[in-house]
């Protein structure tokens, strides 16, 4: 603003000079007096110009050139496709598009009936979004409200295990409200789910385990979580167990550890309600789960 008001005196002294020589040369009028007074209003008039009319065409051409200047840049920018330069145009927040769940795993029935899930969340197992269709809750719900009062009980359980997942602070459970998923039945509406969330079937359904394989779809089954959990053995160990029951062959005999596996004792029918310590002969693994089978020690059998 200083500079400014340092200079408006100086372009008027300069265009008043100007005038003045312009009128000297130009203006041939006979008189003194006239002539005197046209060198004075040059004089005033190229003054005047200088003081206030350059400035303010200064200030308009600076303004109109950047205008143009800014015009120009992003026209040859949209040309070229370059991005735009910050703080030129409007600004754009364009954020990168996140998942919309954290490792979504969808739930079915049988999960939520069988309850273990519970566990393995408290447990620290899983992690991510538990989410539960609407369609499911909608099966559990009429599983509950059936005549037969196994299967009510059956109903309410899962609905119980589902209130407490979602009152879990381990992971965040949420019930999924599109319905629209086309299916035959259940079963294909999860996989579509799945498919369209990119994400994991939690289940204990042996059927819907083998279809989601087949699918590509990522199952965690929590029957084969326990099973990995088990205790393992191996042939020679020695192990104590009791046995409960005769076996399908008559000189077998039926126990369990106490994390569920069966233990199949070797001619030990004549053992049952009592323990006994026996000697691993083999591991089979099959698909309902490991069975061991163990000979009981020779100073027991006399």
């Amino acid at each position: 603003m200083k500079l400014q008001v340092l200079i408006r005196p100086v372009l008027g002294i300069i265009f008043a000079a100007i005038g003045f020589a312009l009128a000297n040369r130009f203006l041939n009028i006979p008189g003194q007096g006239v002539r005197t007074g046209a060198y004075a209003v040059s004089v005033v008039v190229f003054g005047a110009a200088g003081i206030f009319i350059v400035p303010v065409v200064s200030v308009w051409l600076r303004q109109a050139t950047g205008a143009f200047a800014q015009r120009i840049a992003t026209e040859v920018i949209s040309q070229l496709r370059l991005p735009r330069l910050p703080g030129g145009g409007k600004k754009e927040n364009k954020k990168k598009e996140e998942p919309r769940y954290v490792n979504p795993i969808v739930v079915d029935t049988s999960s939520l009936i069988d309850g273990r899930i519970a566990d393995a969340v408290e447990a620290g197992f899983l992690y991510g979004t538990l989410i539960v269709p609407s369609f499911i809750l909608s099966e559990l719900q009429h599983i509950a409200d059936a005549s037969d009062a196994l299967r009510r009980g059956r109903g309410r359980r899962g609905l119980e295990i589902l209130e407490n997942l979602k009152k879990s602070k381990q992971i965040k459970t949420l019930v999924y409200q599109g319905d629209s998923l086309a299916g035959k039945n259940i079963d294909e509406k999860l996989l579509r789910l799945a498919k369209s969330l990119k994400g994991k079937i939690l289940t204990t359904d042996f059927n819907l385990n083998k279809v989601a394989t087949v699918s590509g779809v990522k199952i965690l089954n929590v029957n084969e979580l326990v099973n990995a959990l088990k205790t393992t053995l191996l042939p020679g160990e020695q192990v104590e167990v009791k046995v409960i029951q005769e076996g399908k062959e008559k000189s077998q005999g039926v126990g369990y550890l106490s994390d569920g596996t069966m233990i199949v004792v070797e001619n030990g029918a004549s053992f049952v309600g009592k323990s006994v310590k026996a000697t691993v002969s083999r591991v089979l693994q099959t698909v309902a789960g490991r069975m061991i089978f163990v000979q009981a020690n020779d100073q027991q059998k006399s």
